[in-house]
């Protein structure tokens, strides 16, 4: 591995120290990146500035000048030549996608004549410089494209497993600032690994909308589906049973117990709690049913409508039950997809007001690419083996139980 050299003048350094010190951090960050380009470009070459040797390939051919745009302010970078090859570098391209995806969607504001002083104040702050028109509209079409072709790629995998969200943005639209629903789905493999599948949109969380979004994954070979988790809004359910009739729907167990606790008088709601969690925790459904009769025995004259809740939605809440043990507790709620959108809710607190939709998808869309890579995500959720491996003997248990819930809301 080649060596880093950073050569810096003390006096250079104290002198501007004495008078800006953002000066100082951009004159370090530049030298720094200058030198690791130089690194670069000696590593392709296979020999330094004017060094005879055997492992040489290419000669160099002077420099050209960069600017680049960080948090610390504009630097200027000089770039290497090569005679014969070009110059590569993963510099420009390791630049935080969801950094540019914050400031073009902060530089869009203020083009369109949407934004405040305060956010000229950020985008000072964040970027050191201000962007033309025609900058910020490329700028924004390269994202755009990045973030398109993610969210419309083919899924070639299984994923047996599938989480659904949806959370809330507000959106110029014609002069108005309106709600938008931003539907989210994580797939997991069956070796565990998550990875997001979709996202997308909609003015509302509808039964029309959710279809939608289904079909939209099913156009783009989502398949061998075995387990759908939400929460029981009623438009998540109808799309389900429509797209995928043989799927069966596991209603988060978080939002669950929400439910039941908030129909339940607040000096029950404690013991209510931990009353569910066993429940929860049954090894078998029998044993689940049977601590269910109980709990609906014991407070059902305090709490009529909470046990009345958790009687009617005790089986979908269960679905999991089907599932191998080691594998329950990560399918059972939508708390992974939870946290995930409480992260995009925190990104986009700086934009507050988004100028309009693509401006929504390109800066959540760029937190969820980014989430997507992350290797944590790679590694996955820890089945066993074994046990993963009979859940392609359930099928005809998990149509069963899919025809049986989509049976009851025809009746409803």
């Amino acid at each position: 591995m080649a060596q880093l050299n950073i050569t810096l003048n003390q006096e250079e350094m104290l002198q501007l120290l004495s008078e800006d010190r953002d000066k100082v951090f951009r004159k370090l960050l530049e030298n720094s990146l200058n030198a690791l380009l130089q690194v670069e470009s000696a590593e392709q070459l296979g020999a330094e500035p004017y060094e005879r040797s055997a492992t040489r390939t290419d000669s160099r051919n002077g420099t050209r000048e960069r600017e680049l745009t960080t948090r610390i302010g504009k630097i200027t970078l000089k770039v290497p030549r090569h005679r014969n090859q070009p110059f590569k570098t993963m510099l420009f391209e390791n630049y935080s996608r969801s950094e540019q995806a914050l400031i073009s969607t902060m530089a869009e504001m203020v083009v369109n004549g949407v934004s405040t002083r305060k956010i000229g104040r950020i985008m000072e702050t964040l970027c050191g410089t201000g962007f033309s028109k025609s900058s910020v509209s490329e700028y924004c079409k390269e994202l755009d494209r990045n973030v398109n072709a993610f969210r419309r790629r083919e899924l070639t995998k299984d994923y047996p497993f599938i989480m659904v969200d949806a959370t809330y943005f507000k959106v110029r639209i014609e002069k108005r600032v309106l709600a938008k629903a931003f539907m989210v789905a994580v797939g997991t493999t069956i070796d565990g690994k998550r990875e997001i599948l979709g996202f997308e949109a909609y003015d509302a969380e509808t039964k029309d909308s959710w279809k939608a979004f289904f079909e939209s994954l099913k156009t783009r070979g989502l398949k061998n589906v075995r387990l759908i988790t939400s929460d029981a809004h009623e438009g998540i359910i109808y799309g389900i049973s429509s797209v995928f009739p043989t799927v069966p729907w596991q209603r988060c167990q978080t939002h669950f117990s929400r439910n039941i606790l908030d129909k339940a008088p607040k000096q029950y709601q404690t013991a209510i709690h931990e009353a569910l969690t066993e429940m929860y925790n049954c090894r078998t459904i029998e044993a689940a049913r049977k601590k269910r009769d109980e709990i609906i025995t014991e407070y059902e004259d305090v709490a009529e409508a909470a046990m009345q809740c958790l009687d009617e939605g005790f089986e979908s809440a269960m679905t999991i039950m089907v599932f191998p043990k080691t594998m329950r507790r990560y399918f059972r709620t939508t708390n992974h997809l939870e946290r995930l959108n409480k992260e995009l809710k925190r990104r986009s607190n700086v934009i507050g007001i988004f100028p309009n939709e693509e401006s929504l998808l390109r800066l959540m869309g760029s937190v969820l690419i980014e989430w997507h890579e992350n290797p944590k995500r790679q590694r996955g959720f820890r089945f066993d083996k074994m046990e993963a491996a009979t859940v392609i003997y359930l099928d005809d248990k998990l149509k069963k139980i899919a025809r049986e819930q989509y049976a009851l809301l025809k009746v409803a």
